[in-house]
Parts: structure tokens; C-alpha cells; sequence
């Protein structure tokens, strides 16, 4: 039987590469709900009206977001218009805690999460999804790591994509992050009991989906 496997965590704690890869061994679909998010906020800063909570709602409300699969890739589109590499960018990162906080918007998106993972096969990544997504999920992961594990890694992906950021401003985003995302009075962040916490500082990708593997009944 498919299962659906949940991975929650805060920022830059790896969740949409360990997901990824380990749908890719699991053979299942890979939903990275942040990216869901992510295209919401980009829709907003396009429109070029102030980030308000009535505007992001109104944005929100007309928005389809969908995640089509390309080869081994996942693609995101915002209506028609392919926005994955878009929705990484400073200004899109800047955003979309507070959009993730507006209830009519994490509403929309929970019911287009819950669409996709209901036939099971899925991996499932983001900051609420065990606790409220999918609370019936068959695995149920708690990833993590230390702000400077998390802010070095945030720091080499802007860097391999053109942007400069200091090191430690990019800590002070990433603990601003976890406090706002903790903290929202809608779904916050949070490691529900039955969840295995998975502290991956100083671990290696490879290391950390293999333990993922694990967890989920599969060896490599």
C-alpha cells in the first residue's frame, strides 16, 4: 500500500531536497506546499499593489497553483506561467511567512494539498502538514538543524544563483523565520508528538534520506 509520508520543519532545514529525493526511491509524488506559498507571494509582488492582508487574499482567491512534473523535476506554475525559479528569490523569501499566516489563503491551499495526497504515494513537505494537511499521515517526520547549518545552506544556494547576502543577516532572517512561523496563530509551525525528530546538522543529503528511507520502511 502507498503510503503518505509528512515532513514538517522550519526554514532551510532541507525539507524540499530530502522530500524530493525520497519520493524519487520511494516512486511516489513529491508536494512541496512552500512553493504553493511561494507562487501566491510572487502573484502578489507581479500585481504591484502593497502586500496588504485584503490584497494577498484577493490575489490569492484568483490564483490556480499548480505542481506539474517534468522528467525528475517538478515544475510550479502561478495560472499559466512557470514561476519555479521565480518564487526563490529575495523578495519572494521576504514575503511569504506573511502570507502564509492570512487564513483564507492557507485555507485554498490546505484544500488543494489534501486533493493531491488523497490516493496516498506521496511525500508531503512544509510546516504544518502533520499537524494539520494530512494528520493522518503514515509517516510523520520532524526535520531540522541549527541556524547556522540552515543559514550556511540558504547562503550556498543564493550564492549559486547570482545572490550575495551576509552570512549573518541571513541568520537573523532565518531565526526571524522560525519565530513568525511558530508563532502565527493559524497552523503554526509545530512538531506534533508521534513526529520522529530528525536533527540533520553536520549530516550529508545522502545520509539524511536514507534515514528518511528508514523511517518509511524502505531500505536503499
Amino acid at each position: 500500500m502507498k503510503k503518505t509520508v509528512a515532513i514538517d520543519g522550519p526554514a532551510g532545514a532541507g525539507k524540499s531536497t530530502v522530500a524530493k529525493l525520497a519520493a524519487k526511491k520511494l516512486g511516489y509524488i513529491y508536494i512541496d506546499t512552500g512553493a504553493m506559498y511561494r507562487a501566491a507571494a510572487w502573484k502578489m509582488l507581479e500585481s504591484g499593489a502593497e502586500p496588504t492582508d485584503e490584497n494577498i487574499v484577493g490575489v490569492a482567491e484568483k490564483l490556480d497553483v499548480s505542481l506539474r512534473f517534468a522528467g525528475d523535476s517538478v515544475r510550479v506554475f502561478a495560472d499559466d506561467t512557470d514561476v519555479t525559479e521565480a518564487i526563490r528569490t529575495p523578495e519572494v523569501t521576504a514575503l511569504v511567512s506573511k502570507v502564509a499566516q492570512i487564513g483564507p489563503v492557507r485555507t485554498k491551499m490546505v484544500q488543494l494539498q489534501r486533493k493531491m495526497a488523497k490516493d496516498g504515494g506521496v511525500v508531503m513537505d512544509g510546516r504544518d502538514i502533520a499537524s494539520n494537511v494530512l494528520p493522518n499521515a503514515d509517516v510523520k517526520i520532524y526535520l531540522t538543524a541549527s541556524i547556522e547549518e540552515r543559514a550556511l545552506r540558504r547562503w550556498k544556494e543564493m550564492k549559486a544563483k547570482g545572490y550575495e547576502e551576509p552570512m549573518e543577516a541571513l541568520k537573523d532572517e532565518i531565526a526571524a523565520r522560525d519565530k513568525a512561523d511558530s508563532e502565527r496563530s493559524i497552523s503554526p509551525l509545530v512538531r506534533v508528538p508521534e513526529a520522529t525528530l530528525l536533527d540533520t546538522t553536520g549530516m550529508t543529503i545522502e545520509e539524511v534520506v536514507r534515514t528518511v528511507m528508514e523511517l518509511c520502511g524502505e531500505g536503499q
